[in-house]
């Protein structure tokens, strides 16, 4: 009788030790590491941030039309306030460059010196997922990691209270996939310590 109840019992419990070892597995994958780096912004995505961008019209635009916007660096983080010298350093790095190989709303804009001023515009969101195998990753035997996200970048150069020139640059689709590879896993630094001559 025992022997019937053991032969019934090992295939159950065969089966209970694949079925803990699979949810094991999973949830591991759970575990790995995930990490985001995003500027605080009004925008939520890169075409939300380039439609606000649309809107600004050069020798109609005002501050006060910009700040409705939700661009205005006293407010909204991650805006830099662009003095006369940084806008000079920026667009006309060189003696060499003609004044006419500026554009005119620039020209404008230097030309009234202390009133000329601007601001840059640095906004990101970006992901970071590590993916695979968690023990590997965990052992540091092979780490792979998904980076996701958008990037956008916005110059505007302001004389006096109107704003002149505008320029946009940026990123709005960020995909890619790290792969780090160690063959001796977590020991993969431990050599070179061990032979480097003091």
């Amino acid at each position: 009788m025992s022997k019937a109840i053991s032969s019934t019992f090992k295939p159950r419990l065969r089966s209970a030790s694949a079925w803990a070892m699979f949810l094991v597995l999973t949830s591991c994958t759970a575990l790995l590491p995930k990490g985001e780096n995003v500027t605080e912004s009004p925008w939520h995505s890169f075409d939300e941030a380039k439609q606000s961008f649309e809107k600004i019209t050069p020798y109609q635009t005002k501050i006060d039309d910009l700040k409705h916007l939700g661009i205005d660096p006293f407010s909204t983080p991650n805006i830099t306030i662009l003095t006369y010298s940084d806008i000079l350093r920026r667009f006309v790095p060189s003696t060499i460059i003609q004044p006419d190989d500026v554009d005119g709303g620039i020209r404008d804009c230097l030309a009234a010196k202390e009133l000329c001023r601007g601001y840059e515009i640095d906004h990101k969101q970006i992901k970071h997922k590590r993916y695979g195998n968690f023990w590997l990753d965990f052992l540091n035997f092979d780490r792979k990691t998904e980076v996701t996200g958008w990037r956008f970048n916005a110059v505007i150069v302001i004389k006096d209270n109107l704003v002149t020139y505008k320029l946009w640059s940026g990123q709005p689709l960020i995909h890619e996939l790290e792969d780090n590879r160690n063959p001796l896993g977590p020991f993969q630094g431990s050599g070179e310590g061990a032979v480097r001559i003091p």
